[in-house]
């Protein structure tokens, strides 16, 4: 047997995939080599998805929690539990708080949602991961849009702001990989704790958190030599207000704030003076601050004020938004923006506080919120003052682990579903390619049974109404029958984001950053920037147990400073004001000197979660999470 399916991993890559299964029962995953754009290729996370669903810590019944202990329970008694709960609070739905994300992507997991919207249940906003950059986009071009990611080869030079190519796409890897062997040269600028070596030709090591001041000291010295094209601020608003802003800072104090040389500042200089075109990557990791948006927005502006913006070879990437090419707009509901949201970035504070009602009940699904969420520890506070927590999840992960239900979800490869990308353009049918053990159900098909069960129902669209109703888009031509059977289609979008400059504000402009705003010193007790990277082998707290390590590592520069008060042969602790972590400590040439590098997802259960360390708090636009702000200190 042949399918053709696709990943739903959080992933830019939305890889096209192929299971066979021989005769003898065994599966084989690969990349589908009749992808244009997966070319048979698959990611390390992928190959292990075949353990995930094998894995013997699997949930495969609904468990309740009882003064005794977890108990296996039925469907019908599980149903029977929510209903009430749910029912009791049909008169101030607010009450109930439904928390969810992109654990597993696809339109199914998606349409959850207008469950709950039909409940008028509370709901979240912002994220965890990437919406601070996101918002910077709209807020600069009037829309997030890239250049077509293939187009990163038609690149005479790329300037990669701090994605780790070899963890997070390895297809962006394999199209930078291309641009090189045409003569693009790359240029890295990050604190250091990523794979890019063999992806660079050259480096700039930066301070965490301060991109935003290199990325004016070249704006400010473009402004110098006469480099800003007229032609080019004529399609921007209020240029001069912008560049008064940055005349108002010294080179000199620029860079001093950044922590990067001048001959390294002149070298990125020359590249976004007199390369063209010159493509910009901009990772997820600089957005992960306070001021992540405004990082963002001035490296925007770079690639904007040097020409290279509306151009093939040129533009900039980032995240854009999963399901763009999809119609999922019915999802949401009536009343969206009327309902009561929390930020998911600051969820167990906003919990705490809630009034007029507080919350009391939670439904979670698609996300270990209380591991991946900073603040932990009032996370895990909020969900004890919650009388009734239900979460739906495959483990008994540090969420799953203090619910009072747990309703066991179908996997990947186990469900069908249509996912989309936020890397490249083409849409997948995830084709549901093996059984999931007999008493496992899809997100869906628990929301709908449950809605049965309600008095006056909550009735809940079909699975293949569903998928119909999404691929009714302006930028698909496609069926839900053709899909499935290629297995992928492409979007109409164009290749060129922005070409002409003409921007997607109503008046067609560009818009400038109006603030500059000053970096805040290290504290003096805890004088580490603590990086939570990205692992190689594992989305976000996606980690077997039996693949846990009790004691987590962690790197520092072997000129760090806090190594000369540190005896690496004794046991060390990872210290935050929120609490502390046993860890083993490693030495990383390269790394800047004030950081720390932790891979993130492990379990608080499991002896990891370093979320316990992270305050909670919201990045300066769009509701993401300053994971980056925190600062640490490591002793014996």
């Amino acid at each position: 047997m042949r399918r053709i399916t696709a990943c739903t991993y959080d992933c830019p890559d939305a890889c096209s995939l192929v299971l066979e299964q021989g005769e003898d029962g065994s599966l084989r995953l690969t990349g589908n080599p009749d992808s244009p754009f997966t070319r048979g290729v698959m990611c390390a996370k992928t190959r292990r998805q075949l353990r995930r669903l094998r894995s013997p810590h699997r949930i495969v019944k609904p468990r309740l929690k009882t003064k005794g202990g977890w108990q296996d329970i039925g469907w019908e008694e599980a149903f029977d539990l929510c209903a009430e709960k749910i029912q009791r609070l049909r008169s101030e739905p607010t009450a109930i708080l439904h928390l969810h994300s992109d654990g597993a992507k696809g339109v199914l997991k998606e349409a959850v949602n207008l469950f709950f919207a039909q409940l008028g249940s509370s709901r979240i906003r912002g994220s965890l991961c990437d919406a601070a950059g996101y918002i910077a986009g709209v807020e600069d071009f009037g829309a997030r849009e890239n250049n077509d990611i293939e187009d990163l080869a038609n690149a005479a030079a790329i300037v990669n702001w701090g994605k780790d190519l070899s963890r997070s796409s390895i297809h962006t890897a394999a199209v930078v990989h291309r641009a090189r062997r045409r003569g693009a040269r790359v240029l890295t600028i990050s604190p250091g704790g990523d794979g890019n070596t063999p992806f660079s030709d050259s480096r700039i090591r930066i301070r965490p958190g301060t991109d935003r001041f290199l990325a004016a000291a070249v704006i400010r010295r473009l402004i110098e030599v006469g480099r800003v094209p007229e032609d080019v601020l004529i399609h921007t608003r209020r240029p001069e207000t912008f560049l008064e802003l940055v005349r108002g800072r010294s080179t000199e104090e620029l860079l001093a704030v950044c922590d990067v040389t001048r001959p390294d500042a002149e070298n990125l200089f020359q590249a976004y003076a007199t390369v063209k075109p010159l493509a910009t990557f901009i990772g997820a990791g600089l957005q992960r601050y306070r001021y992540g948006g405004e990082n963002v927005r001035f490296i925007n502006a770079l690639a904007l004020l040097s020409g290279n913006i509306g151009r093939s070879g040129g533009g900039v990437y980032f995240h854009l938004h999963s399901y763009r090419n999809l119609d999922l707009g019915w999802i949401r509901g009536p009343g969206h923006r009327g309902r009561r949201a929390f930020h998911i970035a600051a969820i167990g504070p906003e919990i705490l506080a809630a009034q007029d009602p507080p919350v009391r009940m939670l439904w979670v699904n698609g996300i270990n919120v209380v591991n991946q969420a900073p603040g932990a520890p009032e996370t895990a506070r909020a969900f004890e003052r919650v009388e009734f927590k239900v979460v739906v999840d495959a483990f008994m992960n540090d969420t799953a682990e203090r619910a009072d239900l747990v309703l066991p979800c179908a996997l990947m490869l186990e469900q069908q579903d249509v996912v989309g990308s936020y890397l490249h353009e083409y849409v997948q049918y995830a084709a549901a390619a093996v059984a999931p053990p007999p008493e496992v159900r899809t997100d869906l098909w628990i929301v709908t049974e449950l809605g049965k069960r309600l008095d006056p129902p909550v009735v809940m669209p079909t699975a293949e109404e569903c998928l119909q109703t999404a691929l009714t888009s302006p930028h698909l031509e496609t069926t839900l029958e053709a899909l499935k059977t290629k297995g992928f289609v492409r979007s109409n979008r164009p290749r060129i984001a922005f070409e002409g400059l003409r921007f997607a504000h109503a008046d067609g402009k560009y818009r400038f950053p109006g603030q500059l705003h000053d970096e805040p010193p290290a504290p003096a007790d805890f004088p580490l920037r603590l990086l939570t990277l990205v692992r190689r082998t594992a989305i976000h707290s996606q980690i077997l147990p039996e693949d846990q390590q009790p004691f987590p590592p962690v790197w520092v520069a072997p000129e760090c400073p806090v190594l000369q008060g540190l005896d690496l042969s004794k046991p060390a602790v990872l210290g935050s004001p929120l609490g502390r972590l046993a860890v083993v400590v490693r030495l990383m040439p390269g790394l800047h000197p004030g950081a720390v590098v932790y891979r993130r997802g492990d379990w608080m259960s499991q002896g990891g979660g370093v979320n316990q360390l992270i305050a909670a708090g919201v990045t300066d636009m769009g509701g993401g999470a300053p994971f980056y702000d925190q600062y640490v200190r490591l002793e014996n």
